[in-house]
């Protein structure tokens, strides 16, 4: 009875390849969590780092001053701006993308991706070249370098992404949902209408948050093609450098915290706010 006994107990230790098994996910998630932590806490730790060098008389000095206002406000309204354009786009094109096949599919997709790894100069330098060719070089005292510039070089940029997580959204909501509302009497309108888009709006949420996040923090294609005019086209990015050329650090680090605490309190919001409407 013994040997038998014993024979039973190091099969259930052992795996199928005769390898030890490891019982306890205990490993598994301490090396998940090190990880994890270790990229969390030099975020947490950059963010301590800022408000350590700086005061609240240099913060209150800051936010005091005409300029730094109006490129908060100018942030604001421009960001909102650009992210509804985003996702008025990004929404039939990720589910062009993700329903239908057909010629030079790969070229489309590839062209949708160039905003993302283009170097942000890059983006605001094209776009300034294109204004100056015809239809769009008659529009240009109007855009270039004011306001609509700024919206337009965060959206070219934002959008692209907004597309990414559009398109995943609509890949992960199987087919046959369509099918079954269209074997009903639905067509490929009302389908979408009434069964997709509603189980896209964890989705749409998500890729407004990160439009919203990615125009808030846009720099480079904002200063080629908007250029940073004070209290005409200057937004938080564009403080922050205008700061950081003045030789004020303290000025340049207040800005960067205005900026930390706005998106981290709008994009909060946005996400209690889009999961009780989700849940509700």
């Amino acid at each position: 009875m013994k040997p038998a006994t014993s024979t039973k107990k190091t099969i259930k230790q052992s795996d199928p390849e005769g390898g030890f098994k490891v019982r306890s996910d205990v490993p598994f998630m301490v090396g998940l969590a090190i990880l994890g932590g270790f990229y969390v806490v030099m975020i947490l730790l950059m963010v301590l780092a800022d408000l350590h060098f700086t005061d609240a008389s240099s913060l209150k000095e800051t936010l005091g001053r005409r300029e730094i206002q109006h490129s908060i406000k100018l942030s604001l309204i421009s960001c909102t701006v650009s992210t509804m354009l985003s996702l008025w786009v990004s929404v039939p094109i990720g589910y062009l993308m993700s329903r239908f096949q057909f010629r030079f599919k790969a070229m489309v997709d590839t062209i949708l991706d160039i905003p993302i790894v283009l170097p942000p100069l890059v983006v605001g330098l094209s776009l300034l070249i294109l204004f100056n060719y015809a239809p769009f070089r008659w529009m240009s005292p109007w855009v270039v370098f004011e306001v609509p510039a700024v919206i337009l070089a965060q959206f070219m940029v934002a959008c692209a992404f907004a597309v990414r997580t559009m398109r995943v959204t609509f890949d992960q909501i199987p087919q046959r949902y369509e099918q079954v509302a269209m074997t009903l009497g639905c067509n490929r309108s009302q389908a979408f209408w009434k069964v997709i888009f509603p189980q896209a709006r964890r989705g749409l949420l998500a890729a407004g948050t990160l439009a919203w996040a990615r125009s808030l923090g846009e720099f480079g294609p904002i200063l080629i093609f908007a250029g940073s005019t004070s209290m005409r086209t200057e937004v938080l990015p564009t403080s922050v450098y205008l700061e950081m050329q003045s030789g004020n650090l303290k000025g340049m680090l207040a800005v960067s915290i205005v900026m930390i605490i706005l998106s981290a309190v709008v994009l909060l919001i946005a996400r209690l706010f889009g999961m009780q409407r989700i849940n509700a």
